[in-house]
């Protein structure tokens, strides 16, 4: 959970971070300046010298506020004013909460949480109603492998759906990894998952977020799927990892607490739904790899996993250059290939079909694929402009 200073009776109660702590961290740290602990703790966190950058917008984001709430008032400027004055009750500076980010070291000023919300995702209407939309924020999505998985937590984040996540992978950012990857040189070296969270969080300070740094094992992967202190956990799982162990046993763990799981393997668009959640039988991967269980992949070598994969992705649907590519993967590639324009796509896939599935909408388990080659095809030759020659 993000941390609250609010409360307590002794303003110190909030300790600084060092700066390595605040390297590492991911989650921000939420004051309110109403109640005398967090307008103390808010005071000395100003004077501690480790505020970078304050940005304070609030009553832009209460006119927003004001706005959403009644949009067939068209209000002239004063009665705005008078009621975004009504909103903060004459003290701006109290209303609302303050959110500083250790790692970047910005303080920024933000509605309290269910007026940030209701804002927030207000464009989303009615394609996303407002009730939809506060049934989704009361899920939680786990997220396994953050290369291609970050992009779907971060666009889930966007789209407000969900409001609690999980996210696992035991890599660090690098260089390679920025040709899909959200993120600047100035963070090569930070852990995939703490990067991740740190872009959610910068989206919505109010989200839950717990990561677990190590990915998932066999030691951890019962805490990946373990309720929460609600009573609660995981409401659906997004794989996207490349080791065989963690695939199938993620699918095993999903399929005994009936889970539905998405996979997005970013070549022809490819998009994977098992419904374990309607099918607890279901046999994994679409019955591609029959009774195989993650003890049957553990230990595979290098060739051993590649054919593995290509027996859950289909070999034969694969794209002629990804069938070519993984032909030299270890010889002339030093992976396989994966473009931005084909994680992006996988993103939007799997968020609206998460959406779909969360909001109860009968999506079936299934293979399908969205080939934007297909969809927007090159002609062999194109025609020679107007008056030109061939």
């Amino acid at each position: 959970m993000t941390h609250l200073v609010d409360a307590g009776p002794e303003p110190d109660q909030f300790l600084m971070p060092s700066p390595y702590e605040a390297s590492e961290s991911f989650r921000p740290v939420l004051f309110d300046p109403a109640r005398p602990s967090g307008a103390a703790a808010l005071a000395a966190l100003r004077a501690s010298g480790q505020v970078r950058e304050v940005h304070d917008r609030i009553e832009d984001q209460v006119e927003e506020l004001v706005r959403s709430r009644a949009p067939q008032q068209a209000l002239a400027a004063q009665a705005l004013r008078r009621a975004i004055g009504e909103v903060v009750d004459g003290r701006p500076d109290a209303y609302g909460r303050w959110a500083w980010y250790p790692w970047s070291g910005q303080l920024v000023h933000v509605l309290p949480e269910a007026e940030f919300r209701l804002v927030r995702t207000d464009r989303n209407r009615d394609k996303i109603t407002r009730e939809q939309q506060e049934g989704l924020l009361r899920r939680r999505v786990g997220v396994i492998g953050l290369s291609v998985g970050s992009s779907a937590a971060l666009t889930c984040a966007m789209e407000g759906v969900g409001g609690a996540f999980r996210l696992a992978d035991f890599d660090r950012l690098g260089l390679s990894n920025l040709n899909r990857l959200r993120a600047g040189v100035h963070e090569l070296g930070v852990e995939k998952s703490v990067l991740c969270a740190r872009r959610m969080y910068e989206l919505d300070p109010y989200l839950d977020i717990e990561i677990h740094r190590g990915g998932v094992t066999e030691e951890s992967i019962a805490d990946f799927f373990a309720d929460g202190e609600g009573g609660s956990g995981l409401d659906l799982l997004v794989e996207e990892c490349d080791t065989p162990w963690v695939k199938v046993a993620a699918r095993e763990h999903a399929r005994r607490r009936r889970i539905p799981v998405l996979m997005d393997t970013n070549d022809r668009g490819l998009l994977d739904i098992e419904r374990f959640d309607l099918e607890p039988d279901r046999p994994l991967f679409h019955g591609r790899t029959g009774a195989t269980t993650a003890a049957d992949v553990q230990g595979l070598d290098r060739d051993q996993s590649i054919r593995f994969l290509l027996d859950i992705v289909d070999e034969q649907r694969l794209s002629p250059a990804m069938t070519d590519a993984l032909t030299r993967v270890g010889r002339t590639l030093s992976s396989w290939p994966q473009l931005a324009s084909g994680v992006m796509l996988g993103a939007a896939l799997v968020t609206d079909t998460a959406r779909r599935i969360l909001l109860g909408e009968p999506v079936p388990s299934g293979r399908h694929s969205i080939d934007l080659e297909a969809l927007v095809p090159a002609l062999a030759a194109l025609p020679a402009p107007h008056g030109g020659t061939p």
